[in-house]
């Protein structure tokens, strides 16, 4: 059964305005409303602007983040689209939005599912033949990360920059990214348990494909991109530019104070349809808020969808069908889902009836307690102004820092609490 959703209230422009500085843009005009009407605090985008200001003082060159509701579009930016250039951050421009790939590809799965292609609980091995090592793995089991499959890029990025360096021109077949997975045996078994990897949606690239008779780029495209007009949102790869105006990624080396190195230009191939496309902040509102408003999906494939499990033992943090759910200290929940590849951090979540989203993105990456500040925009965008301070259910539903040295030094890292998966792993999560 969902939650109910937060009813929104009418917002006074020009003391809404008042609280921004000269960076904030602000897009559309908040309306009145009677004195009847319940009184929501909105969206606090000067806890939005101050998590970015963290953000960029802990390491991003900069960051930026869009917030979008039934009144019109609130946007901050803080710091530079590329580092030492001057040119600020721009939140029409587009950057690469790692793992959140992972929910357009969950959509269009359950698309196919939906039109009766295949059934979600069919062994992927019915579909692809010889494909995975154990019959047992179903469609459900790669789209929730029950599958077992070991996590290939463990291995790629053990060293962040001399990894990265390796694959960043690199175009792999996904078949050969499922084989390398499948050298190693599987790490739960299939069903039993959550384990995040990214060989589950390489699986699900290959099953669009087949399911398809397409591409990636053209199912991407005709079933998501296309009707939700999505003018800045593109499946790219193999290409390694991106091909409009564009924020630079930033990749933080293992080796404190070394240079950040720009990887801008990459294939991501290792990623594909686990975490290779790119958006804009407007784009990843509209989609995250046309999939829970049923624009997408079926109620049925939606609704299965949304069955989330929880992640780790805090109670907040949940995975359900290519889609993360975060409880806030509001008793909102957000869906959607996190997104880091090298050089960025992205969160792109929107609440429940699709009301009210925000995406997010710093230009950085291997640099977790960016990724820790970056999230803490949740609470400040969907509990709004009047909200309690609650930072640790903020650094809770950040996502985690894996960093080796963690625990190493304990000050350092104090506001931070490592929970949950990364979206890379461990070297790379410093990304």
């Amino acid at each position: 059964m969902r939650s109910p959703t937060r009813k929104q209230a009418a917002l006074v422009a020009g003391t809404l305005l008042a609280s921004f500085t000269i960076a904030a843009q602000a897009v559309g005009v908040p309306g009145g409303g009677g004195d009847d009407a319940p009184q929501d605090p909105g969206p606090d985008m000067a806890g939005v602007r101050a998590a970015l200001t963290e953000a960029t003082e802990l390491g991003a060159p900069g960051a930026m983040a869009r917030y979008d509701g039934p009144d019109g579009a609130l946007s901050e930016v803080v710091g530079e689209r590329e580092a030492g250039s001057g040119l600020p951050m721009d939140t029409d421009a587009q950057f690469r939005i790692g793992s959140v790939t992972k929910s357009f590809s969950a959509v269009v799965l359950l698309q196919l599912i939906g039109e009766g292609a295949a059934g979600l609980d069919d062994p992927v091995n019915d579909h692809l033949p010889g494909l995975l090592p154990d019959d047992r793995i179903t469609l459900r089991h790669v789209l929730n990360h029950r599958s077992g499959l070991w996590d290939y890029s463990n291995d790629m990025f053990t060293q962040t920059v001399p990894g990265f360096e390796a694959v960043r021109n690199e175009v792999y077949p996904l078949q050969d990214l499922v084989g390398l997975s499948t050298a190693e045996p599987l790490t739960v078994e299939p069903g039993s348990a959550y384990a995040y990897s990214n060989a589950n949606f390489v699986v699900v690239g290959l099953l669009v494909e087949h399911l398809t008779g397409q591409s990636l780029a053209e199912a991407y495209q005709e079933r998501i991109i296309g009707p939700l007009d999505l003018a800045g949102t593109a499946y790219v790869h193999p290409e390694n530019t991106m091909p409009g105006e564009h924020i630079d990624g930033h990749l933080t080396p293992d080796e404190a104070g070394q240079p950040l190195v720009d990887s801008t230009e990459q294939t991501a191939s290792w990623a594909q349809s686990a975490g290779a496309m790119i958006s804009t902040p407007g784009d990843l509102n509209r989609f995250t808020s046309g999939l829970l408003g049923g624009e997408l999906l079926a109620p049925e494939q939606l609704d299965v969808m949304l069955e989330v499990m929880p992640t780790d033992d805090t109670g907040t943090r949940h995975y359900g069908l290519g889609l993360r759910r975060y409880d806030l200290s509001c008793e909102t929940s957000v869906f959607g889902h996190t997104g880091t590849v090298q050089g960025y951090y992205t969160y792109a979540f929107t609440t429940e009836d699709g009301e009210e989203s925000l995406a997010a993105t710093a230009n950085t990456s291997n640099n977790g307690v960016v990724n820790t500040a970056l999230g803490e925009t949740l609470e400040a965008a969907f509990c709004g102004a009047e909200a309690p301070a609650a930072p640790e259910v903020a650094e809770r539903n950040a996502e985690p820092n894996a960093e080796p040295n963690a625990e190493e030094n304990p000050e350092e890292n104090a506001r931070f609490v490592p929970l949950a998966e990364p979206d890379l792993p461990a070297e790379q999560q410093r990304n």
